[in-house]
Order: C-alpha cells, then structure tokens, then sequence
C-alpha cells in the first residue's frame, strides 16, 4: 500500500510508520500528562496553560518543529501529519496553542521566508513562542478579508491601528499575527499585509477573557503601534493567497481535532452504558440506545473520511480544490460533532451537562471549533460558490 502522503485516485489511507509513531508517542505522552482532571485544574485557574508541557512539546515529543522546515530543526511534515497531531490534541483535551502556533505562525513564516522567518522558526521549534492570530474583526463575521484595521507607513516602518476580535490564545502569546490594510478597499483581497508583532509592544492593549471550553481569548486593539519593516510577513499587500491557503490549513486541522474529539465522546459514551444500569440492566443491552452509538459512530467515520481527503488536497497546487475540500470537510465535520456531541450528552443523562464527567468539556469545545474560520451553515455556501465559480 502507499503511503498515505502519496495516496492517489484508490484513495488508500495507510500510514506510514513515521505517522504512525508520531501518534502513538504523542497519544502515549498526553494518557500519562494530560488527563480529564488535571486538565480541569489547569484551565479552570490562571494562566490556563501549562509552560512543562508546551517544553515538552518542543523538546521531548518534537511537534512545535514537524511541519518546520529542516533548516531550522524542524521534521519537514505536512498535512498529514498536521492532521495526525491535531486529532490527539482534541482527543486529550488539550489547550496549549499548537494550532496558532505551528501550523498558523509557523505555516506564513515559513512560506514567506525572510529575515523574520529565519529568527523566529527556530524559536517555534525550541518552544520559545506561542502566537496568536488575530485576523477576525468585530463587523465582519467570517470574512477575513473584510478589514478596517490598516497598516500605514511611517519612514522606514508602519503604523498600525485597528481592532480584531476573539484572538484564541492571546493572553498567553509571545506573538500576534495581524492582519491589516496597505491599501485597496475595506473588502479587497488586495492590499492585506501580514505582519508579526511582539505582543507586548506599546499601542496594543487587551480585553481577556474566558472562553466556553476552557480557553481564553482576547479582543486586541492597536494604537499607533509602530511596526518596523522587518515584521512584514512576505510582500506588502499581497497576503490573501498566502492567508488563504493557510486558513484552509487551519480549518482542516480543526476538522481533525472535533474527529479526536468525537472519538472521545463515542467512546466515553459506549463505556458509561456498560456500567450505568436501569430496570437492572445495563443501558448498552437496550437496542434503541444501541442503535443511537451505532449511529454516532457513522457519523464520526464519515468525518474522519473526509477530514483525511481534505489533509491530502491540502497538497494539490490548485488552490480552489484545496478551498473546496476545506470547506466540505469543515461543514461535514461540524454536523456530525454536533449531532454526536447531543448524543453523547443526552445518552450520559443530566450528568452529560456537569462538569463532573469530560464528555461536557468535550461537546463544549466542539462547540467553539463548530464557529472557528466559519460556521457549517458559512462553508456550506464557500462549497457551493467555489463549485459555481463565484469568489470564495
């Protein structure tokens, strides 16, 4: 069989024994590190992150650098192995900032090159960084392309106003990526820079906040932050390709932490009606709840399905086949999370609902993910747009 990063028309999803290490040594690391309960404790009290285990990541597992390239002491991974990461991140729970991090931060710079590029990709392989991505605006829903923020110069620099709302994990970052005008109208693909900014500079302040699944966030606003030229992330104005291809990216490595996430919950679920009994049998031996896990397990099989073609047209050079896979798996996967989430809430009883048992945890950060780079209902359109020829 190929390998699963050469897979062709056949569509055979055989791992390579690489891909299939890097999951049982990251799977093996976060049973031991990251259960339900310290979980709970740790993102129920501040910071809400844990410093040993993003060094861990970085040092002991080496995920900070697997889809780095190797010149800066990263594994050169791809999309597959980015999908294989993110599943056992959802499926343990985890909060520290892979995503924003490795495959957002990590993902421009190191396809942008540049002077920032080759100072701070080492630092994101050695864990010295955490980035936040702060891209959304408070007007524009989820066109990320709809921008009031705006970059402009001042000498050899750039001044930068504006405000972007819900940055994931700015409270604890090193790191933002901004999104701003260089020009062009408010809703133009042209004329978005990208630009990587300390997230202590003068001019940036932050609202923090709690977020429904354990996470924090941040609305961030920028006041005559001077930005200097060197924090531009590949050529003025012309970013919209660039953040596009790693926005579909990021969704399809969503898709595959809601597939951990479902895993999660189905099994949970299977485990909790082998044990709870009624009319003194257990709740498995009745053949209507049967049939409700049957189901749940459809619909994560047709998510992982999905997910899995997506991370492999993640590869194709046609960047409306990557946006159109993207957006099939995104909208896939948000249907069947929501409906195994429900089932595995309701199936758990009242209990489902505390935060007592994980599968609450679980169906709330499904929840968030379901809303992250565009809703179902959102990618439902882009799909149909993309199919029809009209502008994603």
């Amino acid at each position: 069989m190929a390998p699963f990063d050469q897979v062709g028309d056949d569509m055979d999803f055989t791992f390579t024994e690489e891909q299939t290490l890097l999951r049982s040594s990251l799977a093996a690391y976060l049973a031991d590190q990251y259960d339900f309960e310290t979980r709970r404790r740790v993102v129920g009290a501040e910071p809400g992150w844990r410093p040993e285990v993003w060094k861990a990541f970085a040092q002991d597992l080496g995920i900070l650098g697997a889809l780095a390239p190797a010149e800066v002491g990263g594994s050169e991974g791809g999309p597959v192995e980015m999908m294989v990461i993110m599943e056992e991140l959802g499926r343990a729970l985890v909060a520290e900032p892979f995503l924003s991090t490795a495959v957002i931060a990590g993902g421009l710079l190191a396809r942008a090159g540049g002077p920032v590029a080759a100072t701070l990709l080492p630092q994101i392989v050695g864990g010295d960084v955490r980035a936040a991505f702060a891209f959304s605006e408070p007007h524009a829903r989820y066109d990320w392309r709809d921008l009031t923020s705006t970059a402009r110069k001042a000498g050899a620099g750039y001044v930068l106003d504006g405000r972007k709302a819900m940055v994931l994990g700015a409270p604890w970052a090193s790191h933002l990526i901004v999104t701003a005008r260089t020009g062009g109208a408010q809703r133009d693909s042209g004329g978005i820079s990208t630009f990587v900014l300390d997230a202590a500079a003068r001019g940036i302040t932050r609202q923090d906040y709690a977020t429904i699944d354990g996470g924090r966030a941040s609305d961030v606003t920028f006041e005559n932050v001077s930005v200097p030229a060197e924090a531009l992330i590949g050529a003025e104005g012309e970013a919209a390709p660039l953040l596009e291809r790693i926005i579909d990216e990021a969704t399809v490595g969503l898709c595959a932490e809601a597939v951990g996430l479902m895993r999660a919950m189905h099994e949970q679920t299977v485990d909790y009606t082998k044990q709870r009994k009624q009319f003194g049998q257990p709740l498995g031996a009745f053949q209507v709840l049967r049939h409700r896990m049957v189901d749940m397990f459809i619909q994560l099989e047709q998510a992982t399905s999905i997910t899995y073609l997506a991370a492999i047209r993640l590869a194709d050079e046609d960047p409306i086949a990557r946006a159109r896979a993207a957006s099939a798996a995104k909208a896939q996967v948000g249907q069947a999370a929501r409906f195994v989430g429900q089932q595995a809430i309701q199936l758990h009883g009242g209990m489902g609902l505390t935060d007592e048992l994980a599968v609450g945890s679980y169906f709330k950060r499904a929840t968030v993910i379901e809303t992250q780079f565009g809703d179902t209902d959102h990618h439902l359109a882009r799909y149909s747009n993309l199919s029809f020829g009209a502008a994603a």
